[in-house]
């Protein structure tokens, strides 16, 4: 807060500029909170709120020109590769003397869709010894619902986002006796074998990953706020809701799977870096036993020591336990030498971390100007930093040793100036402090510049939450999470949904699909 009781006599016109400037930026902020309280009471009161600012544009305005000519048109009129063509032969009346020239083909593309009922007749026999024979069914039929309308209840809810409801009340239009009862039992209970895989996904993905990506969005779970945290790479991705966005939370997920708590090298280095008491350390070091199967043994431990009873700041048992579910990670070989990019949230910044450039410029491009001055001096450096990503591309490119020097050099420059606008100075500095997690690149530039990936992504999971609200059950949660999840990778991996889920559902006449994770590690990535 600017001290507005200070005596302004004797001060000079650069100490009264600069006092001026901080005022206005004060304003601004004030500004901004009272807009944000503004659009939370609008929302309650069922109001459209403020228009969201129009992202920048920077990436787009970087992207390198590819002459040559643009993608032709797809023919219409084609067939399918993946459907077999039915031919039918049209006949017409001619009159007599009339010559047969060929035929004019014309391609009509349909869907046929229609309830079955198969009664299965199965053979029972006695044998000599008195034992039941009984003809077994075939493969993917496991209770009363078909295979076949296990794979349409998926794609329809998961893909198409339908409603469990209205899916129900389309399938007895066309005469599938079903309950809703019975589709949600199929979208939950029966998506177990999914929601492995998916959970398979992620482990070979953080084995074999040089970048990953990460976002996270609202999410609500029986009936209270939560977040789903999105995970993922130009091959994978995997979506977890739960309770919280801590880093503690975080370090759970990404030990994909695995429930241990593991002290190692990995765990106390970070728990140096976090400045947690070197006596708590050396005590954690000195136990002779340091892996640890689950939360509840590792609980125990922290109170056997009366590390969990200690109340100083940083609170020792928080920082204890992110650092062993680090080790964790380190321990079964996840995030070996893998850049985590982010757009700056704190739980993210583990290990070796990276920004987004697109979220670091957009804090310029939403600053309020007030006079010409100020919004000249944010033009400016707007335009500073989209030369300097343009150039940073250019960089990924075609990296040179000589070149990252001059980028290190530039940065300073753009990142260190005086523009007299003190809320864009200030900005500039706090940038300036994240300069290596900016300049990641420089060192890796096989990783993205930008999270447009994660948030790309995540979108499928908004669009869900918009359409049918929250979940009520863990595994209904579960294996919505490993459903979007399975979707985008398999578009990642060129792979079709529809395939995928006859393969796993053993649909007759399906391709098969190796499992996505053998797909993952066969596929590095760029």
């Amino acid at each position: 807060m600017v001290n507005l009781e200070r005596d302004l006599t004797g001060l000079t016109v650069e100490e009264l500029r600069r006092l001026v400037g901080e005022l206005l930026g004060e304003v601004a902020r004030l500004r901004e909170e009272n807009a944000a309280l503004k659009d939370e009471l609008a929302r309650q009161k069922g109001l459209k709120g403020r228009p969201k600012i129009k992202p920048s544009g920077m990436e787009r305005a970087t992207a390198p020109k590819t002459p040559g000519a643009k993608g032709k048109p797809a023919k219409r009129g084609t067939a399918s590769r993946r459907v077999a063509e039915e031919k039918q032969v049209l006949k017409v009346p001619a009159p007599p003397g009339s010559r047969f020239k060929g035929y004019e083909d014309f391609v009509v593309q349909d869907l046929r869709l229609e309830a079955r009922v198969i009664r299965y007749r199965r053979e029972r026999w006695v044998t000599p010894d008195g034992r039941t024979l009984v003809a077994p069914l075939p493969a993917g039929v496991d209770g009363q619902i078909g295979p076949e309308l296990k794979r349409f209840v998926l794609l329809q809810h998961h893909q198409g986002q339908v409603t469990a409801e209205r899916i129900t009340t389309f399938l007895n239009s066309v005469g599938v006796t079903i309950s809703k009862r019975q589709v949600v039992r199929l979208l939950t209970t029966k998506s177990a074998d999914l929601v492995d895989e998916a959970k398979a996904v992620l482990r070979a993905g953080l084995e074999s990953a040089a970048w990953i990506t990460v976002d996270d969005t609202g999410a609500r779970h029986r009936a209270r706020n939560g977040v789903t945290t999105q995970i993922g790479d130009e091959r994978f991705a995997f979506f977890a809701t739960t309770g919280s966005k801590s880093r503690q939370n975080f370090l759970e997920i990404m030990r994909a799977g695995h429930q241990d708590y593991v002290l190692n090298g990995a765990a106390f280095a970070y728990m140096r870096a976090h400045a947690l008491a070197g006596p708590v350390i050396d005590q954690l070091s000195a136990e002779p036993i340091q892996h640890f199967p689950d939360e509840a043994a590792w609980q125990a431990h922290l109170d056997g020591l009366g590390i969990s009873q200690l109340r100083v700041h940083p609170n020792p048992q928080k920082i204890a336990t992110e650092g062993a579910l680090l080790g964790s990670i380190d321990h079964h070989g996840l995030l070996d030498h893998t850049v985590i990019v982010s757009d700056g949230a704190g739980q993210f910044r583990i290990g070796a971390h990276a920004l987004c450039w697109v979220h670091a410029e957009r804090l310029v491009h939403k600053l309020i100007p007030f006079n010409d001055l100020q919004r000249l001096a944010i033009d400016r450096v707007r335009q500073l930093i989209w030369w300097f990503y343009a150039d940073l591309k250019a960089y990924q490119r075609d990296p040179c040793r000589q070149r990252r020097s001059q980028l290190r050099t530039r940065f300073d420059r753009i990142f260190k100036r005086d523009t007299g606008f003190v809320t864009l100075d200030r900005l500039l500095a706090r940038l300036h402090a994240r300069k290596d997690e900016l300049l990641r690149v420089l060192d890796r530039p096989e990783i993205p510049l930008h999270t447009n990936g994660a948030e790309n992504d995540i979108r499928c999971h908004v669009t869900k939450r918009k359409v049918s609200g929250g979940t009520w059950s863990e595994p209904g949660r579960d294996a919505r999470d490993a459903c979007l999840g399975l979707i985008k990778t398999c578009q990642k991996l060129g792979v079709s949904f529809f395939d995928y889920l006859g393969d796993r559902l053993a649909v007759p006449g399906a391709p098969l699909i190796a499992p996505l994770p053998e797909l993952i590690r066969a596929s590095p990535t760029h």
